[in-house]
This record gives structure tokens, C-alpha cells and sequence, in this order.
């Protein structure tokens, strides 16, 4: 039974796009149960985690290893294919979904996780590894991955690369890049670089996972990971606080990363986000209801940071509006679930727009008090949910239209043009992608850009993969 979909307004038979010799040769190297044509296969792949982005692929793939995404990349790069390379496809911004018809390399079975070098703190993963498989893997050594992220059982190591993730815990460890020892990939001419070995000093040229992180899978298809580990803290404690007004909640948050050594998360939840998580989760606001800001700080140590949290929240004095604290894991997974379970809340309500982006400290509170009204003149029936990473400047904007549509498409060049303005980046962890890449030249200079499609050129030529995202269309 042959595939077909509606694209762009016109039904396409999409196996009929494929040469009967490259879907055997396709067959023959990845096996038949993983070579997916039929639409009700292939659906999970091609509409991303929103759904707001949806696509059509005349072949999803599924490799075992990094040799047959070896052999499927010669395989299309001869037929004249382009592909998308696919994680756990919890990105938000359109970049892993084959939009143009394009083959998918999904990395999902590749789910083989090294022993852990416990002298050196590292492990080598295949980059199929979800977080949380990945998490569970290191922890039998007290050890921790460096970044984590509410989509933990879904989303993949190689994906989080690709898209350089952030997360929860970059105050304290930095983003994903900031996590890479060593990379193993695929070139779009199916050669493979492996550099593994997890040397903490190397320099011998060009860095390729620091080259590749953030690339979004336009360079290479990423196979392996060497990831730096880190010691896992044996004490925690959270603390939920309430402040009257936004900038008080950016100035306490100034004076918690000084006061405190030991913090690993200051989260932020504003005040719409909350009522609607609150709603959603079925639990009153635990404490300052009607306030406009809210933190969710946690400290881990060997020793129990209680003291040094309490003293801490002690001298924001008047700015602090009322705490909560949790001490043990039910208290503090009973307030992280008001972050935690944000997106899941919006996604209850429709179809959101998400605009991630990065804020320096002096503009966060102009940012998150003016965007409302700047989104409400282009969409007066739109409503704005902000939640995000205080510690590092991140705020996600999320922008739902009446009754739960999209919203106007004006709210996203607003938003990102002031934000721009304002100094601050279009992008703070999803990537460009689809959504954003319209929008790369408020960031980046066009010599910038010049420079990205140099690179792009160097190592895919031809244009193979995932020619549709990231790189402004005047510069693909």
C-alpha cells in the first residue's frame, strides 16, 4: 500500500517518489520493519511535538548504527535525496520535520550506552539515548549528566546536541555544548569523523562538537557522544518564592546566584503560566497568590544546604513576598511540578507559538512586562504564557490564539524584533529551525551568515542535509 499526503494544496503519492532499486537498497540496509512508507507509520515522524509543524517523507529509516547511517547517506546523496535527521522529535521549532518532503533518519534505536569511565567522569552514548536513559545509566556511579530537561524520557542526546539544549541546570554546568568531550557523525557524503577518546586538552585544530552543537543537523548526522560527567550532589533542598513584581523577582535572582555556591536552578514562573499550570495540575497556588513572579531555586551539595538557602532567602528581605520549601523529594517534586508541567498545560489549551529567546538581566523585566501589550496590538484575542530560566536570561514566550488556534503571524515579528532591540537573542536553546530562520538576520551580521553558508558548503556540498532550516533561504 502506497503512501500519499496533501502538501502544500496538492495530494503527492510520496513512494512514487523513490526509485524502486533506492527503496531496496534502503530495505537492504536498514531491514524492511525499518524502512516505514505507509502514512499511518510514519505520522509519529513528520508532525512535531506541538503539532503545530507537519510534513510528509516518502521513507522514515530507522539505523541500528552508525555504519548503516553510513550506507543510507550514500544511498540518498547518489538518488539525489535530501534528509532530516530525527532525535526524539520533542523539538518546537519545525527543524526535525521533513517540511519539503525530504527522507528521515530517525536515530532512535541507536540506544547503546558505553560502560562509564568513572576515573575520568565520562561516557560514550550513541546519540539515540534519551536523557533519562542516559541519567539512569551514570547514576549507579553518583554521577550526573550536566543538563536536564522536563522532556527527559523523550528527548535524545544527539538531539540535545544538535539544538546545543539548555534545561534546568546551565547556571550551574552551562548548556550542552559546554558538556561535549568528543563526537562521533556522519558527513553528508557518508565519510565518518570519530574523535572519542575524551581528552580534556586537545588541541589539535578544528573542534567538531563544538562545530556541530547547535547545528541542528545541517552539517552531520550526529552518531556518538563522549559527555563530560559530573559528581551528583547528595543533599538538595527547593524553595518556591513569591515577589510582588517581576524586576524584584530579576534582582533576587541577582543576589542568589552571588549568595549562593551551591545553586544548581532558579526557574521562573509569571504570573498567567501559573494560573494556568495550577488549573491544570489541580493545586492552589502554594504560596503569594495574586503575586506576579515566582522562583523555584534549588541548591545541592554534599553537605545539607538548607541553612545556606534559608540565609540567602533571609536577605532578599521585603522583596520576597512569602516560601514555600521542600526538603525532601515529594516536598520538592511538589513544587517543581508547577514548572515542570507548564508546557504540558499549554499544550491543553491549543496551538501555541513558542518563542524561546535570551534576555540580558537589565531588560528582563522591560521584556516580559511590555511583550503582552506588543502582542495584544498585533492579536487582540491572543494570550501570553512566560515561564523559563531565570539564572541564565531565558524566557519562553508562548502565544496562544482564540480558542486555542494560532495566533496571528505578526505576534512572532514582533516579538523576536524586540527582542532584538532589546539586545537579547531570537534563540535560546530550540534553535532556528523552521519557525526562526527568517528572523537569524536580527543576530547575526551578514558576514555572520556568509561565514554559516561557507561552512555549510564545505561539508555538504550538495545540499543534502536538512537543506531547509537554520541558514536564511538567501543564504542556503
Amino acid at each position: 500500500m502506497c503512501s500519499s499526503s496533501v502538501i502544500y494544496g496538492r495530494k503527492v503519492d510520496l513512494i512514487a517518489m523513490l526509485d524502486t532499486t533506492v527503496i531496496q537498497e534502503f530495505q537492504r540496509i536498514v531491514g524492511t520493519n525499518h524502512a516505514l512508507q505507509e502514512e499511518a507509520l510514519t505520522t509519529s515522524y513528520t508532525t512535531d511535538w506541538t503539532g503545530r509543524f507537519k510534513g510528509a517523507s516518502p521513507m522514515v529509516l530507522r539505523p541500528a548504527n552508525t555504519s548503516q547511517v553510513s550506507e543510507l547517506v550514500k544511498v540518498a546523496l547518489s538518488a539525489g535525496l535530501s534528509i532530516v535527521p530525527q532525535g526524539g522529535n520533542t523539538g518546537l521549532v519545525g527543524g526535525s520535520i521533513p517540511l519539503h518532503e525530504e527522507i528521515v533518519i530517525s536515530t532512535l534505536r541507536m540506544d547503546h550506552c558505553d560502560p562509564v569511565d568513572a576515573l575520568a567522569q565520562q561516557v560514550t552514548v550513541d546519540s539515540g539515548v534519551t536523557l533519562a536513559q542516559a541519567q539512569t545509566h551514570v547514576s549507579p556511579f553518583d554521577l550526573e549528566i550536566g543538563v536536564d530537561l522536563a522532556a527527559r524520557d523523550s528527548c535524545t542526546i544527539g538531539g540535545m546536541i544538535a539544538t546545543n539544549a539548555g534545561g534546568i541546570n546551565v547556571v550551574r554546568y552551562g548548556p550542552m555544548r559546554d558538556q561535549l568531550l568528543g563526537i562521533e557523525a556522519v558527513l553528508s557524503d557518508g565519510s565518518v569523523i570519530s574523535h572519542l577518546e575524551g581528552l580534556e586538552k586537545d588541541n589539535t585544530g578544528y573542534n567538531f562538537p563544538g562545530l556541530l552543537a547547535g547545528s541542528e543537523g545541517t552539517l552531520a548526522i550526529i552518531t556518538k557522544a563522549r559527555l563530560r560527567l559530573h559528581p551528583r550532589p547528595s543533599e538538595r533542598c527547593s524553595a518556591m518564592i513569591a515577589f510582588k513584581t517581576v524586576d524584584d523577582a530579576v534582582v533576587a535572582t541577582s543576589q542568589l546566584r552571588r549568595a549562593l555556591p551551591a545553586l544548581q536552578a532558579v526557574e521562573v514562573i509569571f504570573s498567567e503560566a501559573m494560573s494556568l499550570v495550577s488549573n491544570h495540575i489541580g493545586a492552589s497556588v502554594p504560596v503569594g497568590a495574586g503575586s506576579q513572579a515566582w522562583l523555584i531555586v534549588e541548591v545541592a551539595a554534599n553537605t545539607d544546604p538548607t541553612d545556606e538557602l534559608a540565609h540567602a532567602i533571609d536577605d532578599l528581605g521585603p522583596l520576597a513576598v512569602d516560601v514555600a520549601v521542600g526538603l525532601d523529594t515529594a516536598t520538592r517534586n511538589g513544587l517543581w511540578q508547577y514548572r515542570e508541567k507548564i508546557t504540558e498545560a499549554i499544550a491543553t489549551q491549543g496551538t501555541p507559538h513558542k518563542l524561546d529567546v535570551t534576555l540580558g538581566a537589565s531588560r528582563l523585566s522591560e521584556f516580559v512586562t511590555e511583550v503582552p501589550a506588543l502582542i495584544s496590538r498585533v492579536d487582540g484575542q491572543a494570550t501570553t504564557v512566560m515561564f523559563g530560566h531565570l539564572g541564565d536570561g531565558n524566557v519562553h514566550v508562548n502565544i496562544l490564539g482564540a480558542g486555542g488556534d494560532e495566533p496571528n503571524e505578526g505576534v512572532d515579528d514582533v516579538v523576536l524584533n524586540y527582542v532584538a532591540q532589546l539586545g537579547g537573542s531570537i534563540s535560546a536553546e530550540h534553535g532556528i529551525g523552521t519557525a526562526k530562520r527568517e528572523f537569524l538576520h536580527l543576530n547575526r551580521s551578514e558576514a555572520e551568515l556568509a561565514a554559516f553558508r561557507a561552512i555549510k558548503k564545505g561539508l555538504d556540498p550538495r545540499g543534502v542535509l536538512n537543506p531547509n532550516v537554520l541558514i536564511p533561504p538567501e543564504y542556503s
